[in-house]
């Protein structure tokens, strides 16, 4: 029996452990989202709180209904959304001033089928703190401005744990690795079929 070739076995063995690794990461990120999940899910029922005048540096407030006054809209933007009805469009966020320091407040106030922005100038939101790309929180409006449709309310369970998925592909990863390299030995150790003789001719 020939002996394994160091180099790339060693090769290979690295590689298949880092790809268990990855898996068993992904397993763990998976816990991890879960218990996230359930933590944004107990959010949504505790009381009401006051719209913060800086956006906190973590996550707490994901979720939670809150309040805030917006004194004047200084500007407009329309983000891809979908309404209470779950149907596909524009969801119209207005920056306001809070009357306080700090970067003010980021209110969905609606969605509607085209990008146009209502004539909303301010007053009370309340509705539900969501995760916001540019500005990390917005409070989504329960009461829509005049002319919108409320926009769909922030659900935590739509947050994204796609991990097991991610853990079962490096697993699998793992195991062709392994058994294309098992195969290859198999191959590489089979000793060629003696040269075949062709009968001599009268």
């Amino acid at each position: 029996m020939k002996r394994l070739p160091l180099i790339p076995t060693v090769l290979v063995a690295a590689a298949v452990a880092t790809m268990i690794g990855l898996g068993v990461w992904q397993l763990q990120r998976r816990a991890w989202k879960e218990d996230l999940i359930a933590r944004y899910q107990a959010a949504a029922v505790l009381p009401p709180v006051a719209w913060p005048n800086l956006p906190p540096a973590d996550d707490s407030l994901l979720y939670r209904q809150a309040q805030g006054f917006c004194t004047a809209v200084t500007g407009w933007r329309a983000v891809a959304g979908r309404n209470a009805r779950g149907e596909s469009g524009w969801s119209h966020i207005a920056a306001c001033g809070s009357g306080a320091e700090g970067p003010g407040m980021q209110a969905d106030m609606g969605w509607s089928k085209d990008a146009d922005p209502p004539s909303w100038t301010g007053g009370t939101v309340t509705g539900v703190i969501a995760p916001d790309s540019r500005h990390r929180i917005r409070l989504v409006a329960t009461q829509p401005a005049p002319g919108l449709q409320p926009s769909a309310r922030p659900d935590p369970s739509a947050t994204p744990n796609n991990h097991l998925f991610y853990a079962i592909q490096w697993f699998f990863f793992a195991a062709a690795a392994a058994i294309i390299y098992m195969l290859a030995l198999r191959r590489r150790q089979t000793p060629p079929p003696p040269p075949s003789q062709s009968s001599p001719r009268i």
